[in-house]
């Protein structure tokens, strides 16, 4: 009697694996379906994708744990950024809408008119829950005027996707579907979406076969290798009666670029903590 092995999926949820499934130049099917899911935007708006920085993974360091996110831009030139935060820290939201902030910024040189903006949509997928006021686990934020009903400005767009509230049954969206899809972690619940949809038969297939090569595996099993280290490592400054918020800071500071003497103003930390951060 023969014994069907269950393949292990490699986690589309994992930052590194959505980067692998979704911000692949050679197959950008999966990417717009999904952003179509998510996004009101006209459709010959889908026909020009740019992928900003795609040799990223190709020399990425899975000793260092940067923020692996992706980011877009669309024919008339919006920019689309998605990031995967499993971890819902304090600060999340002031850090999403400054990094929001600095992509409409950095649009404008010496001498440009504001008119030139271009529109910036961020999507932020969490694993707990963001929200805590609302059941939903789709929210769309923008410049609103809640007494009177009216937008101020679209230009900034902040969408969210809390893994967490997913219902059991389906709402009959698919953004639904795809929701069910990024939090999977068994080969059944691919079959399950797959049956349910089958649109997403090709999605599964892509995302079997991306679990089946060696060096997306390897790209994923060093990056949790870094955040377990990471973990470990700011646990153990906990026990010793450092602040953890601290490291939480030096870390988001750190991926900002800020210097190491300013981290240990804002922080308290000492240099040599904040450089064994840097390698975790």
């Amino acid at each position: 009697m023969s014994c069907r092995i269950i393949k292990a999926i490699l986690p589309v949820k994992s930052d590194v694996v959505f980067r692998l499934f979704f911000a692949d130049e050679r197959d950008m099917g999966d990417l717009t379906r999904f952003l179509k899911a998510f996004l009101l935007l006209s459709d010959d708006d889908y026909d020009e994708i740019e992928i900003a920085d795609p040799h990223l993974l190709r020399d990425y360091d899975g000793d260092k744990l940067a923020i692996i996110d992706v980011k877009l831009r669309t024919k008339s030139k919006k920019t689309i950024h998605i990031e995967i935060q499993l971890r819902v820290t304090p600060e999340i939201k002031e850090r999403v809408i400054y990094y929001s902030s600095k992509l409409i910024t950095e649009q404008m040189g010496s001498g440009d008119n504001y008119d030139t903006i271009k529109k910036v949509i961020s999507i932020i997928i969490t694993e707990e829950t963001l929200i805590a006021d609302s059941p939903e686990y789709h929210h769309r934020f923008v410049m609103f005027d809640q007494k009177s009903n009216v937008e101020f400005s679209d230009l900034l767009e902040i969408h969210t996707l809390e893994l967490s509230k997913l219902p059991i049954d389906t709402d009959g969206t698919e953004l639904y579907d795809w929701a069910k899809f990024i939090n999977a972690e068994t080969e059944e619940e691919l079959t399950m979406i797959a049956e349910r949809n089958p649109q997403f038969q090709p999605t599964v297939v892509r995302l079997r076969e991306l679990s089946g090569d060696e060096k997306a595996r390897d790209l994923y099993e060093r990056r949790e290798k870094a955040r377990r280290d990471h973990n470990m490592f700011v646990r153990g400054a906990k026990q010793e009666g450092r602040n953890e918020r601290s490291f939480e800071i030096a870390q988001r500071l750190l991926e900002r670029g800020r210097p190491i003497e300013e981290i240990m103003e804002d922080t308290g930390l000492t240099h040599k903590e904040i450089e064994r951060l840097q390698l975790h």
